[in-house]
């Protein structure tokens, strides 16, 4: 059991640094970058990447937060016991959400509830690409001059550089998947789909 233990740790730590190169291309920055915003040197970072050098906690730390992932994703350790994933519900602006992916990079899933107060738009843009489907009630979403409400089983595919909200059509209360992909991340959407 012991020796199980220690391959599957052993497992977990050689898959940081292929991780961690990910997570900088991916979010286009340099080694150069990354050491001047964490202190930690280049030829480091470079080790880290290559599985030259093993983490420690004080440099997955502050690669963490550059990386704006948790801890626990960057490492990836193994799981123990219980298989099932405990999803933690949190609050941003007003919406219950909860992760649905664990990976931290590539598309990021969330379960999100639109309370009916939400009602007053936001818009706002960042760079990458969103999918939305309704799994119940009813929400409005604005993507740039476009006013829509949404139902359950519609979907919304979009470019989150252009202006977009969504919210509360102010009678329910609505249930969205969302789907969320950086950029160099684009989504595939079918035009044409092929009946048999």
């Amino acid at each position: 059991m012991e020796d199980e233990s220690a391959a599957a740790i052993a497992a977990a730590l050689d898959g940081v640094g292929p991780r961690l190169k990910r997570l900088r291309t991916r979010r286009q920055l340099t080694l150069t970058g990354v050491a001047e915003t964490t202190g930690i040197s280049k030829s480091t970072l470079s080790r880290l990447e290559t599985g030259g050098r093993r983490p420690t906690l004080e440099l997955l730390l502050a690669l963490s937060h550059v990386y704006r992932v948790p801890l626990d994703q960057l490492v990836a350790a193994p799981e123990e016991g219980d298989p099932r994933l405990r999803l933690k519900p949190g609050r941003v602006k007003g919406r219950t959400v909860i992760p649905l992916t664990r990976q931290p990079d590539g598309m990021q899933a969330w379960k999100i509830i639109i309370p009916t107060s939400k009602t007053t738009p936001e818009p706002r843009v960042h760079d990458g690409h969103e999918w939305i489907y309704v799994l119940s009630g009813h929400m409005r979403f604005m993507l740039g001059d476009q006013d829509l409400v949404l139902g359950p089983g519609e979907v919304a595919a979009f470019d989150t550089t252009v202006p977009h909200w969504f919210g509360s059509t102010g009678t329910e209360p609505a249930e969205i998947l969302s789907i969320f992909g950086r950029p160099g991340e684009p989504m595939t959407v079918p035009t044409t789909f092929v009946r048999p």
